[in-house]
Formats: C-alpha cells, sequence, structure tokens
C-alpha cells in the first residue's frame, strides 16, 4: 500500500475522514465501509467517513499502511487495537488470526455476518464477483455443534458459497481449514 493513511479512534471504531484516503484504502484492497454510500461500484463512489473494522485496523497498522490516533491525536498502536478488540470480542484473537493469514494469502476479507459466518471471502473483491466461500472460526480444541455445520452449510449452498471451518489451534498458531461441500444423497 503506498503511504499511510491517518484513521481516528472513535469509540471502538476506527474511522478515516479524507476522502483521497479512504479512496485509496478501498482501492487497494476494499478495506472499510462506506458509511454515506454501502454499496460503491468502485473507489471513486467511496466517500467519507470510511468505517475500518478493528480486525482490519490492526492489519493495517501492523503493516505500516495505516496511522490510527485518538480524539486527541494521540497515537494507538496495534496492542490497543488488539485490547479494544478482545473486550468487544473473546475470540478476537482467532479471528485476527485467521483474517490476517486470508490476507496475506492474497484474500479480500469482508464480514460474513448476513451469512451467518464471521467472513465473506472473496478471491477479486466485492462488487467484481460474489463472495466464493464463508468461513467460520472455531477453536481447534474446542466443540462445534454437528447441527451448527448443517445449518450453516445449507445457508451457504443456498447462497453459492462454499463453506469453510477454521479450526485456530492456540497452542501452536496452526490454523486448520475445512472445506464442506453440500451433497444430495
Amino acid at each position: 500500500m503506498s503511504g499511510r493513511v491517518r484513521a481516528t479512534l472513535v469509540g471502538r471504531r476506527v474511522v478515516v475522514f479524507d476522502r483521497e484516503a479512504a479512496r485509496r484504502l478501498f482501492a487497494e484492497g476494499f478495506y472499510g465501509r462506506s458509511l454515506s454510500n454501502p454499496k460503491p461500484r468502485g473507489p471513486e463512489e467511496v466517500e467519507p467517513p470510511l468505517e475500518l473494522s478493528l480486525l482490519e485496523a490492526l492489519y493495517l497498522v501492523e503493516r505500516g499502511a495505516l496511522e490510527v490516533v485518538d480524539a486527541e491525536g494521540r497515537p494507538v498502536g496495534a496492542e490497543e487495537l488488539a485490547r479494544l478488540g478482545r473486550e468487544s470480542n473473546p475470540s478476537f484473537d482467532m479471528l485476527y488470526r485467521v483474517y490476517r493469514e486470508l490476507r496475506d494469502a492474497g484474500y479480500v476479507v469482508r464480514s460474513g455476518l448476513k451469512y451467518g459466518a464471521d467472513f465473506a471471502v472473496y478471491e477479486r473483491g466485492p462488487g467484481l464477483e460474489h463472495a466464493p466461500y464463508v468461513v467460520h472460526v472455531v477453536s481447534y480444541r474446542g466443540s462445534i455443534d454437528p447441527l451448527e455445520i448443517v445449518r450453516a452449510g445449507r445457508v451457504s449452498h443456498s447462497a453459492r458459497k462454499r463453506f469453510i471451518v477454521a479450526a485456530v489451534d492456540e497452542e501452536t498458531g496452526a490454523t486448520t481449514y475445512i472445506m464442506f461441500k453440500w451433497v444430495n444423497p
């Protein structure tokens, strides 16, 4: 990403107010959500404010592409963003591990909430394609209800997406990805 973008921490939200910076973040990785235009067809339609999730903000801060400040202009570092994430979601570290792995592999990762999953994952990006994958993140040593897998599988199948469980081993740091395919008996 070319140059650092400045964002402001507002409560638990990271917001980019500068139009050119917001458009650049969207153009270079489909980062953020334009609050004034929720479905831009391209970067030229992105209007500030652009809201970044704590996952996106942490990822961009760690890569040196984003500088976050609080309302008084004091710097907010990666540790503070991760702490805020953990306070709002106990699974934040697992979610971030999977988010980072997928982003590093070249995928565009967005919220999968409307599909009942943690992430919707794109190969090229929203507006260019429908997300081919939905990802649900679980602890490797935890348990998952088989009915939850069936529900997620049915939703992902009806939305024409592949359902993936990302099992994170918090002890070793490894993630195992399991892709399900819906078949009719």
